[in-house]
């Protein structure tokens, strides 16, 4: 039994005329009563009598008609409310976001969307980037906040900023007056870094490998601020990115001289997931905030 089938015996019972069915539901009559043939003999029943120029129900057909009816009806009711959904500003929208952008990229991104789509149900998720991509690929959130570049063909990626990295030392620090460094300045520095597992750490240890220094690592934290609070309480060194700079602190912040040393950040989605308005509108201010960002100045 196909739609059409129910649409053609429909218009017949309406009109009550093989002819005028046909012209009212714009197909060629010879076709509309074959279909109306096989429709009945796939139901093993007559579903009208064929009286000279008219046709009339069978009492078959008075039993199929009004459950015919209810199907096409919300059918069209389905249809009517995915074109409105897919027109409409509301829906969900879930993102995940990595610990060391949430705090410093997120927020305004966070407040422009509920301005501009409060019909939107936004929920952010925090996470390290395998837990992030394993929720990209079970469809638990829709679009992820990480830094790229990222294992999968399954995913697609748009960067939407590059950002230098930055050396946090102590204010009083021999080093504290240099306007740029490299790396290998701080091979005799004790090193307060990210634990294994959140993205960045990698982002360190490719720039340490590049600049030929195995850092004397001597506390692990999972959170910038952590880290920073004891660079300031002159227990050791550590590598920030450009978003993490905080002025007035008691941190001096100097750039890492090496043009490689850099951090890419980028939205993710699942490859071929489709995308509601709200979605697309959330992608859109990320890339407008990004625009409207300013180079962050040392302390």
């Amino acid at each position: 039994m196909e739609l059409h089938q129910l649409r053609y015996f429909c218009a017949v019972a309406d009109t009550g005329s093989f002819s005028r069915a046909a012209e009212q539901s714009h197909v060629a009559q010879p076709s509309l009563s074959q279909q109306i043939l096989k429709l009945e003999d796939e139901l093993g029943a007559r579903l009208f009598d064929r009286l000279g120029r008219s046709v009339r129900l069978t009492d078959l057909g008075k039993t199929l008609l009004p459950r015919a009816r209810t199907v096409l009806r919300e059918l069209e009711e389905a249809k009517g409310e995915v074109i409105e959904r897919k027109d409409s500003a509301g829906g969900s929208v879930t993102v995940g976001v990595i610990p060391t952008v949430a705090p410093y990229f997120l927020p305004p991104v966070l407040a422009s969307f509920t301005k501009k789509f409060p019909q939107a149900r936004l929920t952010v998720v925090e996470e390290i980037t395998p837990i992030l991509l394993e929720r990209l690929r079970a469809g638990t959130i829709d679009v992820a906040i990480l830094a790229l570049p990222i294992r999968g063909h399954e995913f697609e990626a748009w960067p939407f900023l590059t950002e230098p990295l930055f050396a946090a030392i102590p204010k009083r620090h021999a080093l504290a007056k240099r306007r740029v460094l490299a790396l290998r300045d701080l091979r005799k520095e004790p090193f307060l870094v990210l634990r294994d597992g959140h993205c960045f750490r990698d982002t360190l240890v490719a720039a340490c490998d590049r600049a030929r220094l195995k850092p004397k690592i001597i506390f692990e934290s999972g959170q910038f601020s952590s880290l920073l609070s004891l660079v300031g309480a002159d227990m050791g060194v550590s590598i920030v990115p450009e978003m993490a700079v905080k002025e007035n602190t008691s941190c001096r912040y100097i750039r890492i001289g090496d043009e490689e040393a850099t951090r890419t950040i980028g939205a993710v989605v699942l490859r071929g997931r489709s995308l509601s308005r709200a979605h697309r509108g959330f992608l859109a201010l990320v890339r407008q905030e990004e625009s409207g960002r300013r180079p962050t100045a040392a302390a």
